[in-house]
């Protein structure tokens, strides 16, 4: 799968989840700051990315993850 079609999966997981616009999911933005996004909607996140990519994300490897670009970097690395 390409780094786009990735992210596209990536993306509608997060829109999904996170109840943001499409628009909003950019590598640059920050989970808290642009999207409104606490810890639990990351867990839930996770739990969809996991999911739909048929990967496990260790609670450990989220320390530090503040923007959709490290998400998706952790999530791009376990393909």
């Amino acid at each position: 799968m390409s780094d786009d079609a990735t992210f596209d999966k990536f993306k509608s997981c997060a829109v999904e989840v996170l109840q943001v616009p499409g628009e909003k999911v950019v590598r640059e933005a920050r989970f808290a700051d642009d999207l409104d996004a606490d810890s639990l909607d990351l867990v839930e996140l996770v739990m969809a990315l996991e999911e739909t990519f048929d990967i496990t994300v260790d609670e450990a490897e989220l320390d530090g993850i503040e923007t959709i670009g490290q998400a998706f970097d952790l999530i791009a690395a376990k393909l």
